[in-house]
């Protein structure tokens, strides 16, 4: 009887076992899934947001990777077009094998992300991780320099090539044609001096190994002999005529914190807690300079300082992340911000010398004007790609990272990093919440009992139980039965 009920236990463990298979195979595939996806994430973020944008959306003529016919693409063909690259375009090869960086694991997370990524947590990591692309893509050409251009001789073809390279080249070369860090001036007089003949093969079939792709698929004949013309006789253009675009910072729920916290550590000593300036430092938490001044310019400013005045140069002190997180905080100001500056007291010094006797980063550092990190309730319960609005009123769209699920506050234990300019700092969120492992005390070990298992085990123990007491009773039948020799020296008896 205590068999027939071990083997029944077991029989039924096994059945409930085979019948949560199927939903535990599912479930463990969607964990890795997720795992990849991140995985996949950072790696876009490290190697191809630059050329492809946060979101995958194309920077010039680099294609798109957030479409319809890439996540239906065989993913074989995919997976050869990222190892070994496209010939004569910019796509280089990305495969050890053939010299790149990455695995052929690394390789297939990106093809997964291609395919079923969800590009708007994408766009989140990326900005995060402070990898966002720093150069805007297109720009409006000024309308009264553009008329002083048709009027030369030629106008028409010249204001033609003014108005493409405002829409398609001005992300890489800069306004005006001046160079960024991603790509070299146009509006040079060494390249004017070249043959028109060699700028058009050039901007027809791009330069190997650089991100000047080939723009003869993308451009007509009538636009490339345009952008030619437009090289070639740069020096009659005005100045001013293809200005720098005004690209807000992007900024994510994780960014905003980091730049409240480095304002408090390192702007408010000189600017006010709140902005609003002090003896030392100008107000910046004001209408007029918030809307006369953007965020390519805030940059600049906060990286390169301002010669003759107290505002040092911060490039060499904080990253590129850094910096964009600062100025997406104080971005945040704009829509409350005053009419007229109301100059704090003091200025600089300790922080109990400061406005308000509050230390950085402390409780109620910024007790109004923008986001404030500790008492902002506006950020709770956001979820992936919905829209949130800050107390200040700044609306962010998609500002909780891949790290957050949906419907759950930002997780204790969650690093964000900025790397850049070969420094990286992390900053982690401290609390209790979490999965067993991240918390400061163990858990329970009957938390992590499994109940297959353990139905598993029992009838295990019972069979072997089982097992063990028939030997038992098996051998003591078998002694009972045997033959001994008399102690007299008579025949045998049995016991």
């Amino acid at each position: 009887m205590v068999g027939l009920l071990a083997l029944a236990f077991l029989a039924v463990g096994l059945l409930l076992y085979a019948f949560d298979e199927p939903q535990r195979i599912e479930s463990a595939q969607a964990a890795q899934r997720t795992n990849d996806l991140d995985e996949a994430m950072t790696l876009y973020a490290q190697n191809c947001a630059v050329c492809h944008g946060l979101a995958g959306e194309g920077i010039g003529a680099t294609p798109a990777l957030n479409r319809d016919d890439l996540r239906s693409a065989d993913a074989q063909m995919l997976t050869k077009v990222i190892s070994s690259g496209l010939y004569s375009t910019s796509m280089p090869a990305w495969s050890k094998e053939d010299g790149g960086p990455l695995s052929d694991y690394q390789i297939a997370t990106l093809i997964t992300l291609i395919q079923i990524g969800d590009w708007g947590q994408t766009q989140d990591q990326v900005v995060n991780l402070g990898l966002a692309p720093l150069v805007p893509f297109t720009t409006q050409p000024d309308q009264a320099l553009l008329e002083q251009a048709k009027a030369l001789p030629g106008g028409d073809i010249l204001a033609l090539g003014i108005q493409i390279y405002a829409a398609q080249c001005v992300a890489c070369h800069g306004a005006d044609g001046l160079g960024t860090n991603l790509a070299p001036a146009l509006n040079d007089p060494a390249l004017r001096a070249k043959d028109a003949a060699e700028i058009t093969l050039t901007i027809q079939n791009g330069v190997p190994k650089t991100l000047m792709s080939a723009w003869g698929d993308t451009l007509s004949e009538e636009e490339t002999v345009a952008v030619t013309a437009l090289i070639t006789r740069w020096g009659e253009v005005p100045g001013g005529a293809i200005p720098a675009p005004d690209k807000p910072v992007p900024v994510t729920a994780e960014s905003l914190q980091l730049g409240a916290d480095l304002y408090a550590q390192s702007c408010a000593r000189c600017h006010a807690a709140e902005g609003q300036g002090t003896r030392r430092a100008p107000s910046l938490n004001v209408k007029s300079y918030l809307e006369e001044t953007n965020d390519s310019a805030l940059q600049q400013i906060i990286s390169l300082g301002v010669p003759g005045t107290a505002m040092p140069a911060w490039g060499d002190r904080l990253t590129d992340a850094e910096i964009q997180a600062i100025v997406g905080f104080i971005r945040s100001w704009e829509p409350t911000a005053p009419e007229v500056a109301a100059p704090a007291r003091g200025g600089g010094g300790p922080w109990w010398a400061t406005e308000g006797g509050t230390r950085p980063g402390g409780p109620g550092a910024m007790p109004s004007g923008g986001f404030n990190p500790n008492t902002d309730s506006s950020l709770q319960d956001v979820q992936p790609g919905a829209e949130a609005t800050l107390q200040s009123g700044v609306a962010l769209t998609g500002i909780i990272s891949s790290t957050a699920q949906s419907g759950e506050n930002v997780q204790a234990g969650v690093s964000i990093q900025s790397p850049g300019n070969g420094q990286g700092n992390t900053h982690t969120a401290t609390g209790e919440s979490g999965p067993p492992w991240a918390r400061s005390e163990p858990a329970p070990w009957w938390e992590s009992l499994d109940w297959r298992t353990a139905g598993l085990a029992g009838g295990l123990l019972a069979i072997s139980t089982l097992l063990i007491g028939m030997a038992v009773f098996g051998l003591a039948g078998v002694n009972k039965g045997a033959e001994i020799p008399a102690a007299n020296g008579s025949d045998a008896t049995t016991r």
